[in-house]
């Protein structure tokens, strides 16, 4: 397991983050994974051996059943929770009351003791906003989460889901406050879903923020499992199809991906991985797993190494088509280079 700093913060993170999606499974959440203790206690075991340090969960997975599992795992293992960094997130809907949803004051503040108390933990290291709030002003929403790393109960804030624009308010309000930035984001980022390259990952370039993709599979979809025949594979996105892709040319990209699996004898899947892992600015790349052989498989994928040739098919294949502003950027960008 290779190992890289966390932004600018100087902790050092594992090159895989392990998500905790699956543990639990209540409502929507039971496509995504249902596993319990026994079974959270033994991909937690396969994790700590590997060398990943770097835990990833919500309060939202299962309405909190993920982190209450991934708490009482740490204490079952007898793990030493400082040797890990464990990030959680605030801003879904926690219950039925008009304020358990969002990221005003009230709702982040009383989100982060819930979080903590079903962790079993007095702090997270990382706290994430989960997404947009547009009924709470940034400077709320700011303002609360350093003053919730003043209080100790977060070593460091971060991002899941905000637009390019909305990121760089909220660090110019801090920097103007002298408050806690972001130190990282997390964003869907997959062979099937390359949006972030357009101004997500340009700005975290930019910033020296930590990027830590969610669904590098596409929710099971660049797992190899799916056909073009649109017949169950028997996972979640039969159930639960999500994040959105354009699945006909995710179907080109598996093509390719394979007969590189095979060149390299390894699944469709840790090559998918392999290459997000590969692309500039990823910090940690964030996997699931509903079993201990699917999570060895995952972790595998640290091992392969694309080759230049490698690469450039798969991006022949999955690259973005060039949106305005970005070709007249590239455009104009010619006439400022010296001959």
């Amino acid at each position: 397991m290779k190992y890289n700093f966390l932004g600018d913060t100087g902790v050092v993170v594992s090159e895989i983050c392990f998500g905790t999606m699956t543990f639990g499974g209540t409502g929507y959440w039971e496509a995504i994974g249902q596993l319990q203790q026994q079974a959270v206690n033994e991909l937690m075991e396969v994790v700590v051996d590997s060398g990943i340090n770097f835990i990833d969960t919500a309060n939202v997975y299962s309405f909190g059943q993920s982190e209450k599992l991934l708490g009482q795992s740490l204490k079952d293992l007898g793990i030493n929770r400082n040797e890990l960094v464990i990030a959680t997130k605030v801003r879904g809907v926690m219950g039925e009351g008009k304020n358990n949803v969002g990221l005003s004051r009230l709702h982040i503040f009383r989100s982060i003791d819930e979080s903590l108390q079903r962790l079993q933990m007095d702090h997270v290291d990382i706290l994430y906003v989960h997404g947009v709030d547009y009924r709470t002003p940034i400077e709320e929403t700011m303002r609360a989460l350093n003053d919730i790393v003043l209080a100790g109960k977060a070593r460091y804030i971060a991002v899941c889901n905000w637009p390019a624009w909305m990121v760089m308010k909220a660090q110019g309000i801090c920097q103007l406050h002298g408050w806690n930035k972001f130190v990282g984001m997390q964003y869907f980022y997959s062979l099937a879903g390359r949006d972030i390259e357009r101004e997500i990952l340009p700005l975290a370039a930019d910033q020296n923020l930590a990027m830590m993709p969610w669904s590098p599979l596409a929710g099971g979809f660049l797992s190899g499992k799916y056909t073009r025949d649109g017949e169950k594979a028997g996972a979640r996105r039969d159930t639960f199809d999500f994040p959105p892709i354009n699945k006909d040319k995710t179907f080109d990209i598996i093509d390719v991906i394979s007969e590189i699996g095979k060149q390299h004898n390894a699944s469709t899947a840790a090559i998918a991985l392999a290459w997000v892992r590969q692309q500039n600015g990823i910090t940690s790349t964030i996997i699931g797993a509903k079993s201990a052989e699917q999570l060895h498989d995952n972790i595998k994928s640290t091992e392969i190494v694309l080759s230049v040739d490698d690469l450039k098919k798969i991006d022949e294949v999955s690259a973005l088509v060039k949106e305005y502003p970005q070709w007249m950027v590239e455009r104009q960008a010619a006439n400022r280079e010296l001959k």
